[in-house]
């Protein structure tokens, strides 16, 4: 079916005006890397400097700032990740948010060593359990995927045993766009009697998750991708209900104190998830993602899987008949229950076609060693864009 048509039945294109567009933008395919802002995050911001900022000033941290990080953390737990309150609190990067739950991970776990990932999950993920092993003296065993595919049940089964303190897996690749089969994956660290810290970056918003059905222990994602928080926007970490009681992370800082405006001696952690934030929070980077958290409220998770399902469908079948006989191929799951909101194409030229197609306003993004993801935001993607882009590229190509 054309693209128009496509648009014409889509019952979600309405929510395309209410991004902010413009400029020489012809097609932007890296929503799933930097999602487009609101249009109704710019009244947001203005409010919040000439009303809470500007009028409020430092009273607003006892009205409204200080509790932010577990209220805004609830909302995205029980909108996007299928989580009661209390266990979901925002603030930290992400790269922070993986450290620490990781450092907490193995104390939880004294007498384990070994902490698993595998070598296609994202370089920050694989980079700091590195750094922590060399910090801890803790064993990393790698799980070796196949390239375009992701981690399996299977995989982990021959690497996760009774030394395992931690299993850090990606529930969406960030390259190949491969959806874990988390459920599995938890049921299997669980048996082991380990902890699994799933990475929620390349899905929360726009893939269906259950965190607590799942049995999942600790989770972290980022929110300026299908949460459009905008860039640099903070993170958020989730922590079991059941970890709660016991869990000690390890950055120690005074807004994660039992009494934190006591100032006093001696850390004290605070009860449930608070004990969970180190320093002073990023309030204003909240604020953007407050707006979307409305539209997938309004909206809801399964429509906005609906879409982005869609979305990769129509893509894969373009790249098929106008980029597959120019020598691309697929390096993303064709089956769509094994696949996230984008998918990775690899040839040989992309590097230099990437730079290229930027200056004509179609933005993918780039991933070695010779990938182009087409990044496919369900809410402000059209079909349209979807052909313009494949288009470009074929255009490219051809030379």
């Amino acid at each position: 079916m054309p693209a128009c048509d496509l648009d014409a039945a889509d019952p979600l294109a309405g929510y395309v005006d209410r991004f902010v567009t413009g400029g020489d933008v012809q097609a932007y395919l890296d929503g799933n890397s930097l999602g487009r802002p609101l249009r109704v995050t710019a009244d947001r911001v203005r409010d919040f400097v000439t009303d809470e900022w500007g009028g409020r000033l430092i009273r607003g941290w006892d009205e409204r700032w200080f509790d932010l990080p577990r209220t805004l953390g609830d909302r995205i737990a029980s909108l996007t990740l299928g989580a009661g309150p209390g266990q979901t609190v925002v603030g930290e990067s992400t790269t922070v948010w993986i450290y620490k739950l990781v450092r907490a991970a193995l104390a939880l776990h004294p007498g384990r060593t070994e902490i698993v990932i595998d070598r296609s999950n994202f370089p920050t993920d694989r980079y700091l359990v590195e750094g922590i092993a060399a910090e801890t003296g803790a064993v990393v065993r790698w799980v070796e995927p196949d390239f375009g595919s992701g981690v399996t049940v299977d995989l982990l089964d021959d690497v996760v045993g009774e030394s395992t303190a931690v299993v850090v897996v990606t529930h969406v690749d960030y390259r190949s766009g491969f959806l874990l089969d988390a459920p599995a994956v938890a049921a299997l660290v669980r048996d082991r009697g380990a902890l699994l810290l799933l990475d929620v970056c390349h899905s929360a918003g726009s893939v269906p998750i259950e965190l607590e059905d799942w049995g999942v222990d600790l989770a972290v994602g980022c929110t300026y991708k299908y949460l459009n928080g905008g860039p640099g926007s903070p993170a958020f970490a989730y922590v079991a209900q059941r970890l709660l009681g016991h869990i000690v992370q390890p950055i120690w800082g005074w807004m994660g104190a039992a009494a934190p405006f006591e100032m006093g001696q001696g850390y004290v952690p605070a009860a449930g998830v608070q004990r969970m934030i180190s320093g002073t929070p990023p309030v204003f980077g909240m604020l953007p993602m407050m707006d979307m958290l409305d539209l997938v409220a309004e909206v809801g998770v399964p429509a906005i899987r609906a879409k982005s399902l869609a979305l990769t469908s129509f893509a894969l079948d373009l790249v098929d008949s106008d980029l597959a006989p120019r020598g691309v191929t697929v390096s993303s799951p064709r089956d769509s229950r094994r696949r996230g909101g984008h998918i990775t194409i690899d040839h040989p030229d992309f590097q230099v076609i990437t730079a290229r197609l930027w200056t004509q306003g179609i933005i993918p993004d780039f991933r070695r060693p010779h990938g182009i993801r087409l990044g496919l935001s369900p809410l402000s993607t059209t079909f349209d864009e979807v052909a313009r882009g494949v288009a470009a590229i074929a255009a490219e190509i051809a030379g």
